[in-house]
């Protein structure tokens, strides 16, 4: 088989550790403000001692809800140095909390001071190629000095204009739908994680021992999130005044009589937790977006501790998930801005109900059943976040996705495999035509549903 178009994301590419409350809103324009600085870093000296100030432009649902989502505080952490992976988990906290403060931004032979009104939420309609975008500009006392128009993709991807995919090595085992790989592993006697390590191996060039070693670090900042999220008390950054639940929610469960309540408390705590701590703006893992980062940390934090599984399954189950993952990016949408919700949280319970009947030891057919199940059941889902903040619906939607999972687990695992009739690729590819079909408004942009009939202060 071609390579050509195939599947060529790293794992490490998709799961992203940074800062929440949103991949597309806070990760993207983090990694775009960092991208900005090291090249105008790089710019002629005589460049550079013309500069007078940085102007930051956003656009789309980057402009309507980037307020809630800490755009603007994501975008100056960026030009200030940092990237989200290694920066501080409570980083945003105090960004641009005070109306007057300046921070200096490090050119190199110059230094430049940045406020709040260098950051302007322009159009909420525009022409640019993705509804998600922002232009920063090095500004002179005559005009732009120089530009760059950056797109943020969801799931934390970053794309500008001019944009090329680095170089990097092809999939042994290339694939673009779920039918293709289902395909590679019969011929190839492969079973699914094997398929997605030599694949990761090749693509990244880095050994069987790295691939697992950086996968322990995401597994690791996953279990992290959820347990910052049930020990950290208090309300929510905004005007919404939201109170953290899931401390509550964990202590509750401990004292619950009744075992299958105490581990649906239990799993729905430990989601509210990891999303929790997004909201909050501290560190988080992609999965496939920081809006949908409690999904998947909520399932692996009770395989791990409620049923006991050892990393070595976890890892593997994991792999399976990424496939699930990638397809629905390659092939529809990750990003509220782009289908609404349903490729957020509907791929992110997708992923972990995979992830659940791989670790189970079910083969193919179990995996790709869960998998499908879960999302053709978040069809339609809108993203109305209120006061564009991620926390009414999003917190609970993560609880409620890692319940479908799990559900969507024990009806693959338990239905006759023959009579189930609709495959992961058809529900992928309605997920994405749907997305299409989705009026604006309930694409990330709180002009409707939720957002439109609850006030936010």
């Amino acid at each position: 088989m071609s390579t050509a178009g195939a599947i060529g994301t790293s794992l490490f590419e998709f799961f992203k550790i940074g800062p929440g409350p949103s991949s597309s809103h806070t990760i993207g324009p983090m990694k775009a403000g960092h991208h900005f600085i090291q090249t105008v870093r790089s710019l002629p000296g005589d460049i550079l001692r013309q500069a007078r100030r940085i102007e930051v432009r956003l656009f789309g649902s980057l402009s309507a809800t980037g307020r809630g989502h800490g755009t603007d505080r994501a975008v100056l952490a960026g030009l200030l140095g940092h990237e989200p992976e290694t920066c501080p988990s409570d980083v945003l906290d105090g960004l641009l909390a005070t109306d007057g403060v300046r921070y200096d931004l490090d050119l190199g032979p110059t230094t430049l001071t940045m406020a709040r009104d260098g950051i302007v939420f322009d159009g909420l309609e525009h022409g640019f190629p993705y509804r998600n975008t922002l232009v920063i500009r090095l500004m002179g006392g005559e005009g732009t000095l120089f530009e760059e128009e950056y797109y943020s993709v969801g799931g934390g991807f970053l794309e500008w204009k001019g944009f090329r995919e680095p170089e990097r090595g092809a999939p042994v085992f290339p694939y673009t739908c779920m039918a293709e790989a289902n395909e590679l592993l019969l011929t190839r006697h492969l079973r699914l994680h094997e398929l997605m390590l030599e694949n990761e191996k090749a693509i990244t060039g880095m050994t069987e021992e790295q691939v697992y070693a950086r996968l322990d670090r995401v597994l690791k900042a996953m279990e992290e999130s959820v347990e910052r999220g049930i020990e950290a008390e208090g309300i929510l950054p905004g005007p919404i005044g939201l109170h953290r639940e899931a401390p509550t929610l964990y202590r509750k469960a401990l004292k619950e009589p009744h075992a299958a309540d105490r581990f649906m408390i239990l799993l729905s705590a430990y989601s509210i937790a990891a999303a929790e701590e997004n909201a909050a703006g501290h560190r988080i893992v992609t999965a496939p977006t920081a809006g949908s980062s409690g999904v998947m940390p909520g399932i692996l934090y009770i395989m791990k501790h409620q049923l006991r599984m050892p990393a070595q399954i976890l890892r593997q189950g994991f792999l399976a998930a990424a496939v699930v993952g990638f397809l629905a990016k390659h092939n529809a949408s990750i990003s509220g801005a782009e289908v609404g919700c349903q490729g957020e949280v509907g791929v992110a319970s997708s992923m972990a109900a995979a992830m659940l009947a791989y670790a189970h030891d079910y083969g193919f057919k179990v995996t790709e059943d869960a998998a499908e199940i879960a999302l053709e059941h978040h069809f339609g889902l809108t993203c109305d976040p209120v006061g564009g903040y991620v926390q009414i619906p999003c917190i609970e939607r993560n609880a409620m996705g890692a319940v479908k999972a799990y559900n969507a687990f024990l009806l693959a695992r338990d239905e006759i495999p023959e009579w189930h009739v609709v495959d992961l690729d058809k529900a992928i590819w309605v997920m994405g035509e749907t997305g299409k079909d989705m009026c604006s408004k309930y694409k990330e942009t709180a002009e409707g549903g939720l957002a439109l009939c609850i006030t936010a202060c």
